[in-house]
């Protein structure tokens, strides 16, 4: 067929065009499809917290909304979350997967010396960017990432990190009912596409407040466990009207749980060590003691043995399985109260009938877990996770890839309904293998090859139909030969 071609000036090139840039141009094309496609088709998913749920609470009262999203999907019957078990730590943790110490969010009341600034989940410190940059959590990376976020009153998430709020966000206010909370992620889940979000996050303050209150022991808090039942099934209705419900991935959790208090079981302060010479930092249970210039050892003698149901470590003596050594908020002695037990100055303001933030490795600092979706098995149980694995497995959900963490979508990948692609490995703060980006240089390669096929071809065409027509190239000029090839090639 070349040789028929021959005659006819520069067809052969047409002819070879037709041939190649069809195994070409598709490909990009359909690159391109796929592209848009994947853009349109990323996994949707929905974090949610309710404060200070216990692992067992959903056992104490009729939990139907619960147990349905259990029938239809997983739960984990031992959560261990991080220490200290309080709220901006824990909460900073799910959404990063680092513990405390890396992270920098090591509590709810903090001082940075390097700062010499104080941080209070009570005061506006809270806005300061600084103290959340020691970390990316996972509304940023996503949002780097081409996804859009968006976040009902989740810690922090009201607060420019790393140049960045959620795409959608609510500034925080307690006064805002949990009904209109869910209302604004519905609407921004259900919002046109390119507007719409991936990845939600949604925090409600009960029922810890009413824990701390009333005690986890109390009668009174059957009531507060069925209204959270009865919130979750608001959640899913709402869900279910919005034609999301077999879309999106719901995740149900909370930052820790909660242990009953006793008049009986104080500890004073007072009684052991001279509050001029040290600063206290945090609350009870665990207590940051800052002890003034040159008092360390004055102040660590006289606490040491000072009560049996307190541990007190120096800084860098704290258990290494607590992971709260290595960050300079962390300071220089740690006071920890035994389950039960309270660390106060004296006994004035004593109100609280329970509290959490004690070790992390005891049952009733434990949260609730339950998921389910189209990412996730039905029906399913899990002995035990760490609260860091989170990270990882809703980065391998949304499809995307997860920064330095301490989690392992190795301890979680059994949750999943398909085996996962990649995993991170199982080393503490190591990176996960790279997933293959959205740009791919197989289109580019594909065209250089055939550009260059055709440019091979053209050389070798021009080489022989010159050798075919010497004698008559001789009689043409240059002026009548470069207008006839720029005809024939259309330049």
């Amino acid at each position: 067929m070349l040789i028929y071609l021959m005659p006819g000036g520069c067809r052969p090139l047409f002819f070879l065009l037709a041939v190649v840039l069809p195994l070409v141009s598709p490909h990009t094309r359909n690159h391109r499809e796929q592209q848009k496609h994947s853009e349109k088709e990323r996994p949707k998913l929905l974090l949610v917290s309710f404060d200070g749920f216990r692992w067992d609470y959903i056992y104490r009262v009729p939990t139907p909304n619960f147990r349905s999203i259990m029938d239809e999907g997983v739960k984990v019957e031992f959560v261990e979350n991080v220490y200290i078990t309080k709220t901006y730590p824990n909460h900073y943790s799910m959404v990063t997967g680092l513990y405390a110490e890396t992270h920098g969010i090591v509590a709810n009341e903090m001082y940075d010396p390097a700062l010499n600034l104080s941080f209070s989940m009570e005061t506006d410190s809270v806005y300061d960017s600084r103290w959340w940059e020691q970390a990316v959590p996972l509304w940023v990376t996503i949002q780097k990432d081409g996804g859009r976020s968006g976040a009902a009153m989740w810690p922090g998430s009201d607060v420019l990190i790393h140049g960045m709020f959620p795409s959608r966000y609510l500034l925080y206010n307690a006064s805002v009912s949990f009904e209109t909370r869910v209302r604004r992620i519905i609407e921004w889940f259900s919002a046109p596409e390119g507007e719409a979000v991936d990845f939600g996050i949604l925090y409600w303050e009960e029922p810890d407040e009413s824990g701390h209150n009333l005690g986890p022991q109390s009668p009174l808090m059957d009531a507060i466990i069925a209204g959270i039942d009865e919130k979750l099934g608001f959640l899913m209705n709402e869900l279910k009207k919005a034609g999301l419900y077999e879309k999106v991935n719901l995740i149900v959790t909370s930052d820790h749980g909660m242990e009953q208090l006793s008049p009986e079981k104080i500890i004073e302060l007072d009684q052991y060590v001279d509050r001029d010479l040290y600063t206290w930092v945090d609350k009870s249970p665990v207590v940051g003691i800052l002890p003034k210039e040159g008092k360390l050892d004055e102040v660590y003698g006289k606490l040491s043995d000072a009560n049996p149901n307190m541990a007190v470590y120096r800084k860098d003596d704290i258990p290494e399985h607590f992971h709260y050594q290595h960050n300079i908020r962390i300071m220089p002695i740690l006071l920890e109260a035994k389950e039960g037990w309270t660390i106060m100055q004296n006994l004035t303001g004593l109100s609280m009938l329970g509290n959490h933030g004690y070790n992390n490795t005891l049952r009733n600092m434990q949260p609730v877990f339950v998921a389910r979706g189209p990412a996730f098995r039905q029906n399913y149980v899990k002995t035990s996770m760490r609260s860091v694995d989170l990270y990882p497995l809703m980065c391998h959900i949304l499809g995307i890839r997860p920064l330095p963490n301490n989690g392992s979508l190795l301890n979680v990948q059994d949750l999943l309904s398909l085996e996962p692609t990649t995993s991170t490995p199982t080393s503490t703060h190591t990176t996960v293998p790279p997933k293959v980006g959205r740009f791919s240089y197989a289109p580019v390669v594909g065209s250089f090859i055939g550009v260059v096929m055709v440019i091979g071809f053209l050389v070798v065409y021009v080489i022989t139909v010159t050798l075919k027509q010497r004698p008559a190239l001789k009689l043409r000029s240059w002026e009548m030969s470069q207008p006839l090839l720029q005809e024939d090639l259309h330049l």
